[in-house]
């Protein structure tokens, strides 16, 4: 199954790490100190508060956090160099979108595999730099 990054169903992605881990749900239950419907709800919601979010992560030694930033690399639009200029906010953290995971690599590898998008349209969909992409390209692809 692949999954898309567009779209996150953090609900859906928790339950099937559940069962993937075989977790017991009495033990979540004890864990959240919630009740059933609590937890069926927790599954079928696509967001869930960070707290909670934490919790699961914890729980199921999985950083979920990564999917929404997973997210952000691939799908945030590129930001203005004068707004940054004009709204100077020391106070909120910056992205650093040159961050880019082995899930994300593999991502774009795969979508130049299966010829989804050439190697220009990634570079100016996504945003990154074409020394970048080809460096990958020469590091991560295996031959075949």
């Amino acid at each position: 199954m692949e999954f898309k990054f567009k779209d996150i169903h953090i609900g859906h992605l928790i339950l099937q790490l559940v069962n993937e881990q075989k977790i017991e749900t009495d033990r979540i239950l004890k864990f959240f100190k919630i009740t059933d419907e609590e937890l069926e709800k927790m599954y079928q919601s696509k967001n869930i508060d960070t707290e909670r979010l934490l919790l699961w992560s914890k729980l199921l030694a999985y950083d979920f956090f990564r999917i929404y930033t997973q997210h952000l690399v691939l799908y945030a639009p590129p930001t203005s160099i004068n707004y940054k200029k004009e709204n100077n906010f020391k106070s909120v953290p910056q992205f650093r979108k040159n961050v880019y995971t082995t899930e994300i690599i593999d991502f774009f590898l795969e979508m130049l595999d299966k010829g989804e998008m050439t190697k220009n349209e990634i570079i100016e969909k996504y945003n990154i730099p074409k020394t970048t992409l080809y460096k990958w390209i020469k590091k991560y692809k295996t031959d075949q």
